[in-house]
């Protein structure tokens, strides 16, 4: 198994769950809502090329348009490999998080 950095599996479940929307800003936009905290441009594209290396995501260029300066979108999806990643990685999380104490207590 390939294990996997915390930043690579918050955008790899970010891409999973945009779906058809998920490109670099989308991305950026959904992790910093989800995780409260400012993420650069670089933080975001290192993880996704990391993901598509390894073959968690596979992406294309949408078509250009004038409102990005004739730029195009680099589009990402997830692989069957990326789901059967994310798939293990849940179970560990659930082994390591079963007996634990209940975390929710109030500090004094």
């Amino acid at each position: 198994m390939k294990y996997l950095s915390r930043p690579e599996e918050l955008i790899l479940l970010t891409v999973w769950k945009l779906k058809d929307e998920a490109y670099g800003v989308q991305i950026r936009k959904y992790v910093q809502k989800m995780t409260g905290k400012y993420w650069s441009i670089g933080s975001i594209y290192v993880p996704l090329d990391r993901l598509e290396n390894k073959g968690f995501l596979e992406s294309e260029k949408g078509e250009a348009t004038s409102e990005r300066g004739g730029k195009s979108k680099r589009y990402y999806r997830i692989t069957q490999e990326g789901l059967d990643q994310l798939e293990a990685l849940q179970e560990i999380h659930k082994k390591f998080w079963q007996d634990l104490p209940d975390a929710s207590f109030k500090k004094s």
